[in-house]
């Protein structure tokens, strides 16, 4: 019985509840409307509401309200007649999934006013929620002071772009060019015609291509300059452009949108903007011998604390953030190379577990492995596989307590080699098997012949083609490890024996795992998890409501789960994915509640297959 009508007969509620309006929502639909006058509370009945207020175009959730919450106390004001009426309602309620509620109008609320358990009641729910208020104002002013005068990645493009912008047709000679760079002081020359992108010439083309080539000053542009260009929308954030720099490893990008180029983007301004120690930090990358690479993961984890500072969306920063690691390891093999001579044959080198997800913040132990032509050559790449993880722990990398390293006979082999061990662990289906074989398949392809990476992958897929039994076990071995469910409002977990989550154990490998099986199912045997999740959209085995669904989840647990690991880095505790609930904010286990819903909903979709 709900505290508002634990006092009544039976009689007296149907007589009350008469007056009450019951109403339906589906998901997203308006509960309260921003301006809608309130005419009572609100009572949940059944699902989740989220009370949001809309910002420069966003919706920022305030609170989540669950099964058996009042929404509508700002009214109770009103009610009590201790405000002004007339005041514009600056939030909205909507239905975060299929709701019931209890419209309650004032009329109602007044004949209940008497009772005092319903005064204890709503006194009680109004501290708590008071207390919440405070302490999430507290937050966000102690933010503000510490952050205030920082420079935010989260800036839109048209604000740091140059509009100005310096351009030559293709017929332009590249003398022409030259001139016109050297009295502008600027080192690219976007090239175009009536304002569409042709390409663009920098300074590395003119040495590269006209000096390097001994060509002519009178060549014209067109054939020298670069025409797969790089692109971005002004519309665009800060921290995009700069990931677009590092992935495609160039220095100018050109600003169009409608077709048209509307500025232009240099990193080095993007650094002037920022921070010159980030660009410090890329360059020492490039550069990096064995002396200097633990200075790398120092440079890159300061990036990250910004980052996570100026509230970079998560995704976005775990983006950035791995196209520095992959960088980082690009160079370590780059010296393993060095160290070991040219290879005698094509290979691949791969990444897996966090790395291998795109999901590495800190620099974690080494899980990867190689694939080559021959068994002919196998002495080479034990050599390599050797080196390769020296250099990695020097970069800070240490080495896999479980042995996943290509250095382990294991974990490297031909391709003849790499096909019976899939089928090993596909017909002997043991559970130590099974977790080899989840590891392996959270795989990423990072350096080496992209045509024997196409021939291993048309490999594998023609062994799972075959592994019907090896799913079974996968699914069977995934119902021991459900996600678990914190349905009931957050704070009565407290009246309950659990005090923790282990993020790592409960929830992500899970997620993880079963977005992997489900793919392996439907044929998709490599890409991030938000990658695998979009190809099972494609493939209509989510909905594309529940696939975003799912995203959302996936990425509000990520962030929790980083934020927390990333604060113990700080403190110099030891690494833990425990997480206590008395050290969340209102907010996030709010969102946690909501996330663990959507991705046990996942879980179940897999399990529906066996």
């Amino acid at each position: 019985m709900h505290p508002l009508f634990s006092s009544l007969s039976h009689e007296e509620i149907d007589r009350l509840v008469a007056q009450c309006e019951q109403k339906t929502f589906e998901k997203d639909d308006t509960i309260l409307g921003k301006n809608e006058q309130r005419k009572g509370l609100v009572l949940l009945l059944n699902g989740v509401a989220e009370v949001y207020v809309e910002h420069e175009g966003y919706d920022e959730v305030l609170e989540v309200v669950q099964k058996g919450g009042l929404i509508g106390f700002s009214s109770l004001a009103d009610f009590l007649g201790a405000s002004k009426g007339g005041k514009e309602e600056l939030v909205a309620v909507r239905a975060a999934e299929r709701c019931e509620v209890l419209i309650i109008p004032f009329s109602v609320l007044s004949r209940l006013w008497d009772d005092p358990n319903v005064h204890d009641y709503l006194l009680t729910q109004a501290c708590v929620r008071l207390k919440d208020v405070y302490v999430s104002l507290a937050e966000q002013i102690k933010q503000a002071r510490k952050f205030g005068d920082s420079t935010s990645f989260v800036v839109p493009v048209q604000d740091v772009m140059i509009r100005d912008v310096v351009t030559l047709p293709p017929s332009a000679t590249v003398q022409e060019a030259a001139k016109k760079m050297a009295a502008t002081h600027i080192s690219s020359i976007v090239v175009t015609d009536e304002q569409k992108l042709c390409g663009i010439l920098t300074e590395t083309d003119l040495v590269e291509r006209v000096l390097g080539q001994s060509l002519p000053y009178d060549t014209v542009v067109e054939r020298v300059m670069t025409k797969d260009v790089a692109t971005i929308s002004r519309f665009a954030y800060y921290y995009d452009a700069l990931a677009m720099m590092i992935e495609r490893g160039v220095k100018h990008l050109p600003v169009v949108d409608d077709g048209k180029v509307q500025g232009i983007v240099t990193f080095s301004d993007l650094m002037r903007k920022k921070n010159e120690s980030i660009m410090r930090m890329i360059q020492q990358i490039d550069h990096a011998d064995e002396q200097t690479l633990p200075k790398v993961k120092t440079a890159i984890y300061e990036l990250l604390a910004t980052m996570l500072r100026d509230q970079v969306p998560i995704s976005q920063c775990l983006n950035m953030i791995t196209k520095l690691y992959d960088r980082l390891v690009l160079r370590c093999m780059a010296l393993a190379l060095n160290e070991v001579g040219e290879p005698p044959c094509r290979f691949a080198f791969y990444q897996m577990g966090s790395s291998g997800r795109r999901e590495q913040f800190l620099l974690t132990d080494q899980d990867h492995f190689l694939v080559y032509e021959s068994d002919e050559h196998a002495s080479y790449f034990a050599k390599l596989g050797e080196a390769i993880v020296r250099v990695m722990e020097r970069a800070g990398y240490e080495r896999c307590k479980g042995k996943m390293m290509a250095s382990e006979e294991a974990w490297r082999g031909s391709l003849e080699t790499w096909r019976d061990r899939l089928r090993e662990w596909m017909i002997h289906a043991t559970n130590d098997n099974l977790l080899l074989a989840q590891n392996f398949f959270s795989y990423r392809f990072i350096y080496g012949d992209i045509d024997l990476h196409r021939t291993f992958e048309q490999q594998i897929r023609g062994q799972l083609n075959r592994a019907k039994i090896f799913f079974f076990r996968l699914v069977e071995m995934e119902r021991q490890n459900e996600i678990p469910t914190l349905d009931r409002p957050i704070r009565s977990i407290f009246g309950l024996e659990r005090k923790t989550i282990d993020m790592k154990k409960e929830v992500l490998f899970p997620y993880h795992h079963s977005v992997q099986i489900l793919g392996l199912i439907h044929g998709i045997v490599c890409g991030t998890p938000f990658e695998r999740i979009e190809k099972l959209k494609e493939k209509q085995v989510l909905s594309p409501s529940f696939a975003k669904d799912v995203q959302k989840a996936a990425e509000n647990v990520l962030s929790i789960y980083i934020r927390h690991k990333w604060n113990h880095y700080k403190a110099n505790k030891q690494s833990s994915s425990v997480l206590s609930f008395t050290t969340m904010t209102t907010r996030e286990k709010d969102e946690l509640i909501l996330s663990l819903k959507t991705l046990k909903q996942l879980q179940a979709q897999l399990f529906s297959h066996f």
